[in-house]
């Protein structure tokens, strides 16, 4: 006969009480997250752009504070004896049973690691104590609001027109579209277009995710349609005229640019999910070859996103067998970036030590990732994912890297076994160094391709300045070609606010000595910036000059700065769109201009 092992009766009540604390810290922290998303739409109705920025980016530190709350309220009650290796594994199956009816079970896992992890020595991170496997079953949570996920419209039946203005009007907005009749009539001509004028199927269908997707100063109807074994995705911007009317701005459907549209460079989306499993399982049908890690984070879930990422990165490393190296590029003075190069992501460390001209410590460097962390991103700054004691196996690290590791950053490095711990680092999605790719592309004789990264250059800067950014270092290093063609800038070291800097014209020399002086003859203040110096870093080669002052000469006059930071201190909010321009409706009939950011 066979016997079959039962676990034994839990019957730790502290074990019980810690699992209800931490559950109940979750579920605080997620209540308040759904209000922050909640009140997007009563500040888009409201047109209120500066107040849903700073929701956005106080949003981003919820989540921390939770669980800082949580870790202090465990320490305040109970005693380190108390707290015995039993009861920490008995804590972890009373709350498996807490979460088996919860609508985001993934998430409060993840709460669970990060409050345990705060308290818990590194040993402890193994599935007898943590989450490192997810347990609870994200497929198929019921909303227990009235309103499902995503509703389904039949337009074989009430026609396409009919339908269209029932998924906008469904979701009541309180505020008068200028002209819904006209707006819904260039979207049905788009869909038409996209359904291609096939026969319809007995299935065919739209679905329509129940929440809108804020971002600045737009709003994103996101759905997908159904006919017969096809689905085609598609996303509508909702914007603000001048007048503060609503339009419907383009209707995005071609996978590049819905890809851009959930970019990782870009702020994070307030979006209302009571199950957001759900949502990121409707997103990845529009985007199937986006990572869950990456849904996740773009919905403002980004611990979440960081859990996945790194199960993601163990499977990765373990169905992998080649080494960690230093990434190709120039080396820089701040950080040390290595790659694994099968895995589309760079790590980067900040060194201990930096040589001339670099005046800065490890505090400011990671102040200033933080900075961008929070800060509008503009789909033009790389998101990154910070984590503290990394373990590394040993054998896969070239030796010449971890030399190199050792050398310049040895406060970081810890060799434990078979293992390399490095206290701090960043991960961000690999892309190709613009210098790289402009000699690339020279070499090739392929002019087009230059012009081209010239051009997404200076559009960089561009729509870096209007999110009040000034890059501080402008050379090709420091930005990256992404996969969509996209240059993006990824060295934040030496970012400012562009309302903190001084942009001045260079004074003309008095003297002949002064002209040929070597050293400025004029006072230099700390934030002081001369654009027309520039060129000298940047435009030596004649090829990317020509290019350069061709669309982007603006860029060397100071002028051209301090108009733009002008309009930063006079409150204006620029319009940055993340899909082109001449896909908007305005720029195809003699509408008046329309202003909005689906940034």
């Amino acid at each position: 006969m066979t016997h079959i092992a039962f676990p034994k009766l839990l019957s730790s009540q502290i074990a019980f009480d810690i699992a209800r604390t931490i559950r109940d810290g979750f579920d605080k922290h997620y209540r308040l997250f759904r209000e922050t998303s909640q009140q997007a739409k009563q500040y888009f109705e409201q047109g209120a752009w500066a107040a849903a920025q700073t929701a956005a980016r106080e949003r981003i530190d919820f989540y921390d504070k939770r669980v800082q709350e949580c870790v202090q309220m465990l320490e305040d009650e109970y005693e380190e004896s108390e707290l015995s290796d039993e009861v920490w594994r008995e804590l972890k199956l009373h709350y498996i049973g807490m979460l088996t009816e919860h609508k985001q079970p993934e998430l409060a896992e993840t709460f669970f690691n990060s409050v345990c992890c705060n308290i818990l020595h590194r040993t402890y991170f193994n599935n007898d104590y943590i989450f490192v496997r997810p347990v609870v079953s994200t497929e198929y949570i019921e909303t227990q609001d009235p309103v499902p996920t995503y509703r389904v419209y039949y337009p074989g039946q009430d026609g396409l027109r009919h339908t269209l203005t029932r998924m906008v009007s469904n979701f009541q907005l309180d505020c008068a579209f200028a002209n819904l009749e006209r707006d819904v009539a260039q979207v049905e001509a788009r869909l038409q277009q996209l359904f291609g004028g096939e026969r319809l199927e007995p299935n065919h269908q739209i679905q329509v995710l129940t929440s809108l997707f804020y971002r600045n100063k737009g709003a994103y109807l996101v759905g997908k349609g159904i006919n017969g074994n096809r689905e085609y995705p598609f996303v509508v911007p909702i914007l603000h005229n001048r007048h503060g009317k609503l339009v419907l701005d383009t209707v995005l459907f071609e996978h590049q640019q819905i890809a851009v549209l959930f970019s990782f460079t870009r702020a994070y989306f307030l979006v209302d999910m009571e199950v957001p499993s759900a949502y990121v399982q409707f997103l990845r049908s529009l985007l199937p070859r986006k990572p869950r890690s990456e849904i996740y984070t773009i919905l403002g879930l980004q611990k979440q996103g960081k859990t996945l990422f790194y199960r993601d990165y163990l499977q990765h490393l373990k169905h992998s067998s080649d080494h960690f190296e230093s990434a190709p590029g120039i080396r820089g003075l701040v950080m040390l970036v290595f790659a694994l190069p099968s895995f589309p992501y760079v790590f980067k460390v900040i060194k201990d030590f930096f040589p001339p001209p670099k005046e800065t410590t490890r505090a400011q460097v990671q102040q200033k990732y933080l900075l961008v962390k929070h800060h509008d991103r503009v789909g033009r700054m790389a998101d990154t994912l910070e984590y503290s004691n990394v373990a590394f196996p040993r054998a896969r690290f070239a030796e010449e890297l971890l030399a190199e590791l050792k050398q310049f950053a040895p406060s970081l490095i810890e060799e434990d076994h078979e293992q390399i711990i490095i206290r701090h680092l960043y991960i961000e999605r690999r892309m190709v160094p613009l210098n790289m790719w402009l000699s690339n592309a020279e070499k090739d004789g392929r002019d087009d391709l230059v012009e081209h990264a010239i051009v997404e250059y200076g559009n960089a800067i561009k729509e870096l300045v209007a999110a009040n950014i000034f890059p501080g270092d402008m050379l090709y290093k420091n930005f990256g070609v992404t996969r969509h063609q996209r240059v993006v800038f990824y060295d934040y070291d030496e970012i400012e606010y562009i309302t903190d800097c001084q942009f001045r014209v260079i004074p003309e020399a008095r003297t002949e000595e002064e002209e040929m002086s070597a050293e400025p003859w004029y006072p230099i203040g700390k934030h002081d910036v001369f654009p027309e110096q520039f060129g000298t870093f940047l435009l030596g080669n004649p090829r990317i000059r020509r290019y350069f002052m061709q669309h982007h000469a603006d860029l060397l006059t100071a002028q051209y700065w301090q108009a733009r930071k002008q309009r930063i201190e006079d409150g204006h909010i620029e319009d940055v769109f993340p899909y082109p321009q001449h896909l908007r409706f305005c720029m195809q009939s003699p509408s008046p201009p329309l202003t909005g950011d689906p940034t």
